[in-house]
């Protein structure tokens, strides 16, 4: 990796470079042409990413640019901005890449630099530029246009803005995808297909996303959880997640806190206030609360939805405990296929005692089924 020093610094992968080189040679075929196509899409990025950086610079942020295998990234710290200086930051990048693709325009009326090699690559980045301006405005994330797009929503509608950004997004770069697979332009439609993909996992992630999610004073109080939980203080850190519970009534900062809340409470013993904090948000909650929403629900004698979210589980921990879970709820519910197949399940994940666990009377509703009395027979004959 190249790093370059400065107010603005620049840090070089090299998969950009591969990515820049396989480009290059895929539209000269030799090797001068690939140096040069590398030389105009160096120069195109780099001009393009400080049109990002200077603006956030001149508002007092400290940028610092990465150029990657599918392009550059800009990144800024400093205060929150207001949505007009964002929008500024977002658009220089697209006017600084216009820009470049006039002064080559400008510069092709010269009759000595339009013709011979000066001529091809400068004609080389009129067309770059004219092209990535055009399809970095496209209103997807995480081109500029979705960036611009999820800005001006926002400042109208705040975090309902975010998500339609992202459902604009979604509609645009599936339709763009389609668009270019069917005129055979491949790399360039699974480019749109992966933002399609993108915007719809970011949707789904953030359908909870609120205004209060924004609230600086909520962001501190979780992060201040947070570090007195890692601290070893449950007691502190059991009371500060039900504060911010209490005030942050909804979106990611309640859920996640609720999540929180939801581990203490289990580990002291709550097993019915665990699973009553997560019931109601089990199809939002990280694979590790899911999983303890089936330990609770197993212990509440819910087994539809230890039934409904084993599966699940057991992708996240393959385990014999979440397996003999699995296969006892199924039970008790008279499913007597799947009960079995749970069975067999835990005992390929080491469950040892099995003679002592089909005895359990969670089992009785399908002790009499042909699946159990093979499973049954199975593991009682002697082996060898």
């Amino acid at each position: 990796m190249i790093h370059l020093k400065g107010k603005i610094p620049v840090s070089i992968h090299f998969f950009f470079w591969l990515t820049a080189g396989i480009i290059g040679f895929l539209n000269s075929g030799s090797l001068i042409g690939t140096l040069v196509w590398v030389f105009v899409i160096l120069v195109s990025v780099l001009v393009h990413e400080m049109g990002h950086a200077t603006t956030a610079l001149f508002f007092g942020l400290k940028p610092r640019i990465e150029l990657v295998a599918l392009g550059g990234l800009t990144y800024h710290q400093g205060d929150k901005l207001p949505f007009w200086k964002q929008f500024f930051i977002v658009l220089n990048g697209p006017l600084f890449g216009f820009m470049l693709f006039l002064l080559a325009w400008v510069l092709l009326k010269i009759p000595v630099l339009s013709f011979g090699f000066w001529g091809s690559v400068l004609t080389l980045f009129f067309w770059v530029n004219l092209i990535w301006t055009i399809l970095n405005l496209v209103p997807v994330m995480p081109l500029d246009g979705g960036q611009l797009l999820r800005i001006i929503l926002e400042s109208f509608l705040g975090a309902k803005g975010f998500r339609y950004s992202l459902i604009t997004g979604m509609v645009v770069a599936g339709g763009m995808s389609l668009f270019f697979f069917l005129y055979q332009h491949f790399l360039i439609g699974a480019l749109f297909f992966l933002f399609a993909f993108q915007s719809f996992d970011m949707f789904r992630r953030m359908r909870l996303l609120s205004n209060q999610d924004r609230d600086q004073h909520f962001k501190e109080a979780l992060a201040e959880a947070e570090k007195e939980l890692q601290a070893g203080d449950k007691e502190k850190a059991l009371q500060s997640f039900e504060e911010i519970r209490t005030e942050c009534k909804e979106g990611m900062i309640h859920m996640m806190a609720t999540q929180y809340l939801a581990f203490l409470k289990y580990d002291l013993g709550q097993t019915k206030a665990s699973y009553e904090l997560l019931h109601p948000f089990r199809s939002e909650l990280s694979p590790e609360a899911l999983c303890l929403l089936h330990r609770a629900a197993f212990d509440q004698e819910d087994y539809l939805l230890v039934e409904e979210i084993g599966g699940a589980c057991f992708q996240t921990v393959p385990s014999k405990e979440v397996a003999l879970r699995n296969a006892y709820a199924c039970a008790a519910l008279a499913k007597a296929q799947p009960a079995v197949g749970w069975l067999e399940t835990a005992f390929q994940e080491g469950l040892e005692n099995v003679a002592d666990v089909v005895k359990t009377q969670l089992f009785d509703p399908i002790r009499e089924s042909s699946y159990f009395q093979q499973f049954l027979k199975h593991h009682s004959e002697p082996e060898g």
